[in-house]
C-alpha cells in the first residue's frame, strides 16, 4: 500500500520481516524514552520489543517505510486480551486488534499517527474484519486523543490489566468500523 502524505514524500506499508528487528528495536526504544519523558512510563525494554519476531513470524506486523527507514509500525491481531471485559457496539462482528502501535519519534507532529491509522483501517477491511478495536491506557492521553480523532469510539468497560503485585494498567477499549473493500 503506497502513499505519498509528507510533502511527496513517498511511503510504503509492507509485512515486517525479520532483517527490520533492529531498526523496528531501536525505534521503540527511542518511543519508550520519549513515553517516560512524557509521563506515560508504560512500556519497558520488555514490552513491546520482545513481542516482534513472533508478530513477524506470523505475519501480523506491518511497518509503514520512507525508502528504508521505519517511519510507524503496528500489529493486526485475531484477538486480544481483555476483550471480554468491555461492551463493544457489535459483540459477534468480525474484528481485528491493532496492537504495539508506534510512531518514529523524528516523524512526531507530521500527522503519521493518522495516516497509519489509517492504512490499519484498511488493511483490515482488506482482511475481512468488519471492526479494528484497540486497547490504551488510561493515562495515554495523546494516544487516546489520536484514536479519537481517526473515528475510534471507546467502548463501555475497561480491562485492568494486571502485570504485577505492584502493577495494574487500566486499559479502555475503542473500535470503530473497518474500511470496506
Amino acid at each position: 500500500m503506497k502513499m505519498a502524505p509528507c510533502g511527496g514524500i513517498d511511503m510504503n506499508l509492507r509485512l515486517a520481516e525479520m532483517t527490520d528487528l533492529p531498526q523496528l528495536k531501536a525505534v521503540y526504544k527511542d518511543i519508550i524514552q520519549n513515553m517516560v519523558e512524557s509521563g506515560v512510563p508504560i512500556w519497558d525494554e520488555i514490552y513491546p520489543c520482545e513481542f516482534f519476531a513472533e508478530d513477524i513470524e506470523r505475519n501480523r506486523l506491518y511497518v509503514l517505510m520512507e525508502e528504508e527507514r521505519i517511519v510507524s509500525a503496528f500489529a493486526l491481531c485475531s484477538s486480544a486480551p481483555g476483550a471480554d471485559c468491555v461492551r463493544w457496539n457489535d459483540e459477534q462482528g468480525n474484528a481485528l486488534y491493532i496492537d504495539r502501535f508506534g510512531v518514529n519519534v523524528d516523524y512526531l507532529r507530521r500527522g503519521i499517527g493518522s495516516i497509519a491509522l489509517n492504512m490499519a483501517i484498511a488493511r483490515a477491511g482488506e482482511l475481512g474484519a468488519e471492526y479494528l478495536r484497540l486497547f490504551v491506557v488510561d493515562i495515554n492521553e495523546p494516544a487516546i486523543n489520536l484514536y479519537v480523532k481517526n473515528g475510534f469510539k471507546r467502548a463501555e468497560g475497561v480491562y485492568d490489566e494486571v502485570i504485577d503485585d505492584d502493577l495494574v494498567l487500566h486499559e479502555y477499549g475503542f473500535e470503530r468500523v473497518a474500511a470496506l473493500v
